[in-house]
């Protein structure tokens, strides 16, 4: 019986360290993924030819807009991936009754979400059929590159103030 129930206590363990590294796992694509989707949105605009920052070897790369836009779209996809996943988790998984969203947590899914909409009308004016006028166009790209800087400027300030997106549900 003894036997039977340390073997229980160490599939539990299994199970919880697992779940520890899923974690890690997730956040690990989450910080590459928007770390790269920040890089290659920027090298979209020519400021890393125009500051020499391509000159450095390796990084020509950064200068060719072909390159960064389509690792932008690769990215891109691999986030939104993760987003569907994170949502779906948070609601299936019966997390949302043992975890609780922080302010810090509304406020990134608040613009996450911005980022996320902008960024389909963004890829949507490149299809045949979808007609955005320049003005349009420009308010997108405007709102898009904003929302980048004030998710930078959040993700800081979390960071420095130690705040988390989730806390433990109190109620349980």
């Amino acid at each position: 019986m003894v036997k039977f129930m340390l073997q229980a206590e160490k599939k539990i363990l299994m199970k919880r360290g697992s779940k520890k590294m899923q974690t890690k796992i997730i956040n690990k694509i989450y910080f590459l993924s928007v770390f790269m989707l920040t890089l290659t949105g920027f090298g979209q605009m020519p400021i890393f030819k125009r500051y020499y920052v391509a000159d450095i070897p390796g990084l020509g790369w950064l200068a060719e807009f072909y390159i960064t836009h389509y690792l932008h779209y690769l990215t891109a996809v691999i986030f939104l991936g993760l987003s569907a996943y994170a949502v779906i988790d948070y609601f299936l998984s019966g997390k949302k009754r043992r975890l609780k969203i922080t302010t810090s947590g509304y406020v990134k899914v608040f613009i996450l979400s911005g980022l996320i909409i902008t960024g389909i009308l963004l890829v949507l004016k490149n299809f045949e059929g979808y007609l955005f006028s320049p003005g349009i166009i420009t308010l997108l790209d405007i709102i898009h590159l904003v929302l980048v800087m004030v998710l930078l400027a959040v993700s800081l300030l979390t960071l420095v103030l130690k705040k988390r997106w989730i806390t433990q549900n109190i109620d349980e």
